[in-house]
This record gives C-alpha cells, sequence and structure tokens, in this order.
C-alpha cells in the first residue's frame, strides 16, 4: 500500500485523529456536553485507566448511536470456532494440508476452524490459533473478540475489513490488527479467501525491542496503517457475534455498529505489508536464531520470553561461510506453530504446502527432513537468494493444546513424522 494512500495513517500505537465529516471531532474536549453533529461520545479503552502514560491505550469514537443500543446477547454455535484452550496435550509433531475451502455459503465468521490454543484466556495469557476459509462476505451480520487482539495473515484471497474505526484492506502479503473489543465486518475481495489468525489473549502485540541490532531493522513504526474514519448509517435486522471467554454469543441489532463518524486516541487497527520488513541475516557462519525474523511480540513478565511472537521468514540472501545453511535440529522451550503464505520454505522439500500448517510443541525435536539435510550438507556454499517464499511463526512459551477438530481433521499428515525417518546413522570412529 502506498505511503501516501490518502485512506490511512502511518504509525504503530500512534496517537491519530481522523474525522469523516468536518468539524466531528470536538475541540478541546473529549466529551462535551452536546457533540458535533448530535453524535454521542464513547471511550474505547484497551487498558486500565490507570496504565502509565506510555502504554495507556484508548481512543475517543463519536457515534451516531452508542453501543449499549442493542438487544440482550444469547449463546450461538457458528461453523467451527471451538474454545482452543480446551485442546489435549499432545507432545508429537503434526501438520496439517491447507484446509479446503468450503461448498455451502460460508462467511468469515463461519469458516473459522479452532486449531490449538494455550494459556488461560480468562487470566489473559497465552493466545488461540485459527484457520479461516470463507466464500462470501459477512451480510448482515458483525463480529468482535472480548477474549484477545487478532493478528489476521491472509494467505489465499483479499478481505476488507470494515471496522467502526475505518476500513482496513488486507492482501496475501499482508496483516491486519484488530483491537480487543473493535467491532467489524469482513468482506471478501474476491471469490473466496482463507488464512491463519492469532487471538492474543496477553500484553499487546508491539514490535521488538533491537537491541544490539541498532537503530533500524526488522519492522519500522511508519510501515504500519491505520485507517481513516468512514461509517455506516444503515437500518435493518443485524446480528452482532461477540467472542466472549472462549464462546460465540449473538445480539440482534437495528443499526450498522460501524457508525462512527469521527475517531481519535491510540487504540485502533492497523495492517503492514510484509514486504517492508527489513530482514537481518548472517555473512559470516550458523544459522541466525528466528528471533531475528519479528515482527510483532507480545511481552510477559519474564524479559525476553514472549506470551507470543509473530515470526515471518521473507525472501532473503542465504549467506554463510562453511554453514549448515537451513535451520538447524533443535528442540525449544517455546512452542512453535508455523504456516506458510507462498512458495516454499527451506527446511522442507515436500509436504509443507501455502496454507498448510505445522505444531511443534515444547521440547518436541524438529528440523531439516532427509531431503533437506542431504541437500544441504553437500551443496556449494554459495550465496543463494531465497526468492519466492514467505513463511510465518506462533511462537509462545505457553505449550499449544491441539482441538480434537484438528486433531482428527481430513487434512491433517498423519505421516508427517515419516520425514525424519530416512536420517541414518552414519557415524565411523575411523573417518572424519
Amino acid at each position: 500500500m502506498p505511503q501516501d494512500d490518502h485512506r490511512y495513517l502511518s504509525g504503530f500505537r500512534n496517537y491519530f485523529e481522523t474525522e469523516a465529516e468536518p468539524g466531528a471531532l470536538p475541540v478541546g474536549r473529549n466529551s462535551p456536553q452536546r457533540c458535533p453533529y448530535d453524535l454521542y461520545a464513547e471511550q474505547f479503552s484497551g487498558t486500565a485507566f490507570t496504565a502509565p502514560r506510555n502504554q495507556n491505550l484508548r481512543s475517543w469514537l463519536y457515534r451516531i448511536q452508542p453501543s449499549v443500543v442493542q438487544q440482550p446477547f444469547e449463546p450461538v454455535e457458528l461453523g467451527h470456532l471451538q474454545a482452543p484452550t480446551q485442546g489435549r496435550p499432545d507432545p508429537n509433531q503434526m501438520r496439517w494440508s491447507p484446509m479446503p475451502f468450503p461448498e455451502a455459503p460460508t462467511d468469515f465468521i463461519e469458516g473459522l476452524f479452532a486449531v490449538a490454543g494455550n494459556g488461560d484466556l480468562h487470566a489473559q495469557a497465552g493466545c488461540g490459533v485459527y484457520l479461516y476459509a470463507a466464500n462470501r462476505s459477512m451480510d448482515g451480520r458483525y463480529f468482535y473478540s472480548a477474549d484477545g487482539e487478532w493478528l489476521i495473515v491472509p494467505q489465499d484471497g483479499g478481505l476488507e475489513i470494515a471496522t467502526e474505526m475505518g476500513i482496513v484492506d488486507v492482501r496475501p502479503g499482508e496483516i491486519a490488527l484488530i483491537p480487543r473489543g473493535l467491532k467489524y465486518q469482513v468482506r471478501l475481495a474476491g471469490e473466496h479467501a482463507r488464512g491463519y489468525i492469532c487471538e492474543n489473549y496477553g500484553a499487546f502485540f508491539r514490535i521488538p525491542d533491537l537491541g544490539p541490532i541498532g537503530a533500524n531493522g526488522l519492522a519500522n513504526q511508519r510501515d504500519f496503517l491505520a485507517p481513516v474514519a468512514a461509517y455506516e448509517q444503515e437500518r435493518g435486522d443485524f446480528q452482532l457475534v461477540a467472542k466472549f471467554c472462549g464462546n460465540l454469543w449473538a445480539a440482534g441489532i437495528d443499526h450498522s455498529p460501524l457508525d462512527v463518524v469521527a475517531w481519535h486516541g491510540n487504540y485502533h487497527p492497523c495492517k503492514y505489508d510484509l514486504a517492508r520488513f527489513n530482514t537481518i541475516n548472517t555473512v559470516s557462519f550458523d544459522h541466525p536464531d528466528p528471533s531475528i525474523f519479528t515482527v510483532l511480540t507480545a511481552p510477559t513478565d519474564t524479559p525476553g520470553t514472549a506470551n507470543v511472537d509473530f515470526v515471518i521468514f521473507p525472501p532473503r540472501w542465504m549467506v554463510a561461510e562453511d554453514t549448515f545453511r537451513p535451520p538447524y535440529f533443535h528442540r525449544n522451550v517455546m512452542s512453535e506453530f508455523m504456516g506458510l503464505i507462498h512458495g516454499a520454505y527451506d527446511a522442507k522439500a515436500e509436504g509443507f504446502e501455502p496454507g498448510g500448517a505445522s505444531l511443534h510443541n515444547c521440547m518436541t525435536p524438529h528440523g531439516p527432513d532427509t531431503e533437506t539435510f542431504e541437500k544441504a550438507s553437500t551443496m556449494p556454499l554459495e550465496p543463494v537468494y531465497q526468492g519466492d517464499t514467505l513463511a510465518f511463526m506462533f511462537e509462545s512459551r505457553y505449550v499449544f493444546l491441539p482441538t480434537e477438530q484438528a486433531v482428527e481433521a481430513d487434512f491433517r499428515q498423519r505421516d508427517y513424522i515419516d520425514v525424519w525417518q530416512g536420517l541414518e546413522a552414519k557415524f565411523d570412529r575411523n573417518r572424519r
């Protein structure tokens, strides 16, 4: 998205003000006795009122009707959205082929498929992981999650996410970050759409500190784009769906909740083009740790140990001296859920497809498959450009509990463990 696109404001967690009608923003007062255009003032808070100033997230919304104008919520079941933290522990390596597109008319909410979760959403720790596949736009239905912020990673097909605070267009190769509690409607840019979601229950995502890297590198604040104000003034028989404590609830509403005419604050949705990530890599020896590919991190009270990190493996040069280039074999205290947006991942020869996913839990061994290891051990050590690729990882300090539906899914690859069985013992003490 061009940086000067008039539909967006530049910056991440910056304080913005934007209005869809001239003079809709009150000047000098947040909640005046009477708002311009007879709008209602409503504060949208992401943190406690008493959070430190540099961590306090809130926005003032000036809307046609306040959010309290709705019917009572009732429990509802839609699609395959289970509470992901109700899964069962499993130390086995797991991998899934791309989730098939639905045949029946299915919108974004109906097409959600819970894969795994961890932590405790009631205690605001951990995250949930979902796939989505849809073939129609949400019509007369709106959604918000009270459980966490949603990091949406499209893989096939674009989305137009119409939110209370403006419209966010996101395509494969981009991500959208939707705050906890924000109402929105997902419309498809084409015939179908598929992708991944991380619902972060913990501290909000932020760009990581750079430390020894210095002032430049990885994701830059200016490349995160927030939408300008845009509103709907529609009446009808609509449905508002809320995700609350892992379950779905629905309430009737007689108007579009996307009726915010103006807003100002620093609690807002945004999008980011992953092609703008400034990749840091090695030019000496050893495959670098995946932490150098961190786009966003949600920290915990343990320094350097994230509630969840969002990591990407983008196009990059593979340059190193006398080094095994793909990721090394390892066992990790962190748990890893991976997905592939397009191309091929350098540690897998086959089976890890765009739209697919893998799960390697805490201390479960993983690494390059047999074919990749043999090739990488004998190839000429020349600079190689890893071009057609974009993979990502949700990495968490908490063990992922796969849902029963994910474990039993037809598109799960139950022979995944076989990719390593050709790694034979070749040790000979008489031969170096």
